[in-house]
């Protein structure tokens, strides 16, 4: 395997570790749980240091069995290189304590994982102004720009109501303007969509998810497309442009965000994470079709007042999401009739799991206003469309006709 570009998405991340020497002919890059690395010369140690060879410095920093991981993501989204974090929210962190001071301005879109709209809150307290628009139009993201804006922060689907941000547009407008563009690919995964395709500068992928796909290890990271003139970005510190200009941002990361702050990937993590990834592509395949099953059932009963699912041609950007991705994904939200208790239908599922992730192979289901985003308040959620009856459901890989039919006799009787 001399080429890899020549070969498919699936067929390249397994056979990635295998770029590279591995230990013993090991076909997976062996889990390395030293924290320290020692060099027979001290002059190589501290080459190493300085940025003037390759090599590992701390576990904190960097570590082979990560590194190998990193390798795969890179080959996933097309890009320049990776950076793995503890958690995807630690990535996203990584952006505001590597990449932004007082005084920056970010516009981001309003449709929000809660967690990271409670960040950007955080940030906001701190001296970084933070607006808040609707990413479905470019006019609003446009609108919204200051001489101080530096980064535009987009999900590609919305969790958990499924707006889809203007991408492709969105992308042009940061380009003319000569911001960084950073998406959020976790919903769609770099199998159903790449953001370098529109222009993203950065891409945040929570590895908790799709990618790692069995809710057995946590993980984050951020991946340089290569997209962005990072000469241009005025907070990089004189001390990371030793390197090539491309590879400015990356350096800061790792040391700002990674370095200074901790949030590091242990390497057994990294380990499921790289396993979990070759199978990445099947689930997503046999995910989405459950998906668009149960959806369509869904929406079709009288007792459900809503489904929010880009795979329905009522979605309001399915043709947007048509265009852009490979399939709908596997995560979509309904509302219930006033009549039928969320809580009550959550109880009569028997296959779907109540608990708090997505991406699982198992189908997980949550009540949104009354868990994930309840700290956020009534109001905040009435204004990103979340109702009080509205149920997430994250789709497995479990049989469609089991899935469908447990959906449905959760329902009750007519």
């Amino acid at each position: 395997m001399t080429d890899p570009k020549k070969y498919g998405f699936t067929t390249t991340i397994l056979h990635s570790d295998r770029q590279k020497p591995i230990e013993h002919g090991a076909l997976h890059k062996p889990i390395h749980t030293s924290v320290a690395f020692g060099y027979r010369d001290a002059r190589e140690l501290a080459a190493v240091f300085q940025g003037k060879q390759p090599g590992y410095r701390y576990g904190r920093q960097g570590n082979p069995t990560v590194s190998a991981l990193e390798d795969k993501l890179t080959k996933m989204e097309d890009g320049l290189g990776t950076l793995c974090f503890s958690t995807g929210m630690a990535a996203i962190a990584a952006v505001m304590q590597g990449l932004l001071r007082a005084g920056d301005h970010v516009v981001s879109s309003a449709f929000l994982f809660g967690n990271t709209n409670s960040l950007w809150q955080t940030v906001a307290g701190q001296g970084v102004d933070v607006s808040f628009v609707d990413a479905t139009d470019v006019n609003a993201v446009e609108a919204a720009l200051t001489p101080a804006t530096r980064v535009v922060f987009v999900e590609t689907i919305a969790n958990p109501r499924t707006q889809i941000a203007d991408l492709k547009r969105i992308g042009e407008l940061c380009a003319r303007h000569g911001l960084l563009y950073i998406v959020d690919n976790t919903m769609t995964s770099p199998y159903l969509f790449r953001p370098k395709s529109v222009g993203a500068g950065l891409v945040v992928n929570a590895l908790t998810k799709s990618i790692g796909g069995h809710g057995n290890a946590l993980g984050g990271s951020l991946t340089d497309t290569g997209l962005f003139d990072w000469g241009a970005y005025p907070n990089i510190f004189d001390n990371y442009k030793r390197a090539a200009i491309n590879q400015w941002g990356l350096a800061q990361l790792r040391a700002k965000a990674l370095r200074d702050f901790g949030g590091s990937l242990g390497p057994e993590a990294a380990h499921h994470l790289a396993v979990g990834a070759e199978t990445m592509a099947l689930r997503l395949e046999r995910e989405c079709s459950n998906a668009l099953a149960v959806a369509r059932m869904l929406e079709a009963d009288e007792r459900v007042a809503a489904v929010h699912y880009p795979g329905l041609p009522s979605h309001p950007q399915h043709a947007l999401a048509t265009d852009l991705f490979r399939a709908y994904g596997s995560l979509f939200s309904f509302e219930l009739r006033a009549d039928v208790d969320c809580f009550d239908y959550l109880n009569r599922l028997k296959l779907a799991i109540p608990a708090s992730n997505l991406g699982d192979t198992r189908t997980l289901v949550i009540p949104v206003a009354h868990t994930i985003f309840y700290e956020m308040g009534a109001q905040r959620r009435a204004s990103m469309g979340i109702a009080e009856s509205l149920i997430r459901v994250s789709i497995g890989i479990e049989d469609t006709a089991d899935l469908v039919e447990d959906f449905r006799q959760a329902l009750a009787p007519r």
